[in-house]
């Protein structure tokens, strides 16, 4: 069942256009679990870096971005915004874009890039996950 929008469409765009992430708590609680579970030590939040990476570790120059599948554009989502569609899909492509010029700015002061995607926290993704997080855990 499809609901009925209280606002115009002009109005609902500006006010999704006015939503900012004020840090994905939930990916990286799940994120920070998962440091725990395999004792890895060393990470900061709310770094300075461009990008803003979710977690550092100064020590290693390690930056991990953990991207959500519907803004980054991951090919586990095969859902396309039914309204506004030219918007989101403009709005994910300038994401991705950014995305790759962040990674190639750190990778070119010499930091390690590790980009995760939101589905790869849950537990049948585990692997995948474990084996990003190879050069953390190899330091061990």
């Amino acid at each position: 069942a499809k609901m009925t929008d209280i606002v115009d469409e002009q109005t609902r765009s500006y006010v999704m256009s006015r939503v900012r992430s004020t840090k994905n708590k939930s990916t990286e609680l799940k994120l920070i679990s998962i440091f725990k579970e395999l004792n890895i030590k060393g990470w900061r939040r709310g770094s300075k870096l461009k990008g803003k990476p979710d977690f550092i570790f100064p020590k290693n120059k390690i930056a991990i971005f953990v991207d959500g599948c519907f803004w980054h554009g991951h090919e586990c989502r095969k859902s396309i915004p039914q309204t506004n569609t030219d918007y989101w899909m403009t709005k994910i492509a300038k994401n991705k874009l950014r995305d790759f010029e962040v990674s190639e700015y750190l990778r070119n002061k010499k930091w390690n890039v590790i980009r995760i995607w939101e589905c790869e926290l849950k537990k049948k993704h585990r692997e995948i996950l474990y084996q990003k997080l190879q050069p953390l855990i190899a330091q061990l």
